[in-house]
């Protein structure tokens, strides 16, 4: 059975010790917040900043976004108690960097079962060193509790001593790969990271790439970002518009015995039925997190 669908068009990185940040997080248009633990926060820092999280989110006020905790790996000072605390704050996940097998999905279950873990906390994985990438199969079909897969293409650039490219070239292995396991387990897959801040139509042509890819959003680095790729990875009026006609129009065939339908001179087979319901799916996903808190 396909899991419920969630938008995660725009999925912002917000730095854990930062408490203005955390604040303004809770008014952002952002899908999805991740507060970051790992890369965001100075080694000295580290300790505090796990306590401004989870006291923010067991303080609430996030409204129906997502909330995800990107923690440190098990193999620094604070992975292991960041994976405790964070287990029992609320978090609707928590993302772990540089995974590159099941045997440490393994290994932080455990550890979320002894702190207590709500069932239905999800585990994310940072998809990010050439390993990793190889064993995505792996990686996503290790526990039902995995909810997505994270590109972190800046450290997959830097292990491949590839460089970025407008084109993105060097990527589309991993990028592809990724999106098989992700699409063969009915997880989700959020394209990486754009540096350029200051060129906003090179970002919005890596949204569109990845969109045309099969992504279900993009990471982001700034609030600037937002509202791109809230537009681009999420369906327009024209996309709903037509889903909903495709989607009548195969049920009025069906009636009368007929697999197939021609709308507008377009044959539409049940497949094409599958992505208009998927459309529907979203954009009524979407309108939820965004209606008005009663």
């Amino acid at each position: 059975m396909a899991r419920t669908v969630r938008p995660r068009r725009s999925v912002l990185y917000m730095p854990g010790s930062n408490p203005r940040a955390l604040e303004k997080a809770r008014d952002l248009a952002a899908d999805t917040l991740i507060l970051d633990l790992e890369d965001a926060v100075a080694p000295d820092a580290k300790e505090k900043a796990r306590v401004l999280v989870c006291s923010a989110l067991t303080e609430g006020g996030f409204g129906k976004r997502e909330l995800v905790v990107r923690i440190n790996g098990l193999g620094t000072p604070w992975g292991r108690d960041d994976v405790i605390a964070v287990s029992r704050c609320g978090a609707d996940a928590l993302l772990l960097p540089k995974v590159e097998g099941a045997g440490y999905i393994r290994e932080v279950l455990s550890i979320m079962d002894v702190a207590g873990a709500a069932p239905d906390t999800a585990i994310w994985c940072m998809m990010e060193t050439p390993l990793g990438i190889l064993h995505a199969e792996r990686i996503a079909s290790a526990s039902p509790r995995i909810g997505s897969f994270v590109m972190g293409t800046s450290d997959l650039t830097k292990d491949l001593q590839a460089q970025h490219t407008r084109s993105r070239i060097p990527m589309l292995t991993g990028l592809s790969l990724c999106l098989l396991a992700g699409r063969a387990f009915d997880i989700s897959v959020i394209d990486g990271v754009h540096l350029a801040l200051d060129d906003m139509e090179s970002f919005e042509a890596a949204c569109e790439q990845g969109h045309e890819m099969g992504f279900d959003g993009k990471t982001l680095i700034h609030p600037k970002q937002i509202e791109i790729a809230n537009r681009v990875f999420g369906p327009s009026e024209e996309e709903v518009a037509w889903a909903r006609r495709i989607i009548e129009a195969h049920e009025e065939a069906a009636e009368t015995g007929k697999g197939v339908v021609v709308v507008d001179g377009r044959l539409i087979e049940n497949l094409h039925v599958q992505d208009a319901q998927r459309t529907i799916a979203l954009a009524t996903a979407i309108a939820e997190r965004e209606a008005p808190a009663a």
